[in-house]
C-alpha cells in the first residue's frame, strides 16, 4: 500500500480551532445601548423644555403693552410704540389701527416737556388691545 498525502501525520500544525460566533451579540447589545441612550437624551431634553417654556416673545410684548405706565406720558408713548410695533403687522385693519395710535402719539414723543395723554389717545389705545389676537 501506498501512503498518499492525506496519511502523512503533520507535527507542525495544530487542528483548527472552533471560533464562537459573537458579533450578533455584539450587535445587539450595541441596538439596545444606543436606543437607551436616545430615548434618554431625548426625554431630557423633553424635562428641560417643559421646565423653561420656550419664552413667546408675542405674549411677553403683548403684557408689556398692556401695563403700560400712562403716568410717564413720554416713555408711555415710547412703549406703546415699541411693543404694538409687533402685532402691527398681523392684519391690515391691525395696521390701520396701530398707524392711528402712532400718529396720535407722536405729540408725547420728542418734545422736552409734554402733558398727559388725552383721553382720546387712550381710547385708540384700548382699541388696539382688544383687536390683538395673542
Amino acid at each position: 500500500m501506498v501512503p498518499s498525502s492525506y496519511d502523512i501525520p503533520l507535527h507542525d500544525i495544530k487542528p483548527l480551532m472552533e471560533v464562537p460566533e459573537s458579533s450578533f451579540t455584539f450587535f445587539v447589545v450595541g441596538v439596545v445601548v444606543l436606543t437607551v441612550l436616545v430615548l434618554g437624551s431625548s426625554y431630557l431634553l423633553f424635562k428641560h423644555f417643559k421646565k423653561t417654556k420656550l419664552h413667546n416673545q408675542r405674549k411677553a410684548d403683548y403684557k408689556a403693552l398692556k401695563n403700560v405706565n400712562f403716568k410717564l406720558s413720554k416713555s408711555a408713548a415710547y412703549e406703546i410704540t415699541k411693543y404694538g410695533r409687533t402685532f402691527a403687522y398681523d392684519s391690515e385693519r391691525l395696521f390701520e389701527a396701530y398707524k392711528n395710535l402712532v400718529e396720535r402719539l407722536e405729540a408725547y414723543k420728542y418734545r422736552p416737556q409734554v402733558g398727559a395723554i388725552d383721553e382720546e389717545s387712550r381710547s385708540y389705545y384700548k382699541i388696539y388691545l382688544e383687536m390683538i389676537d395673542v
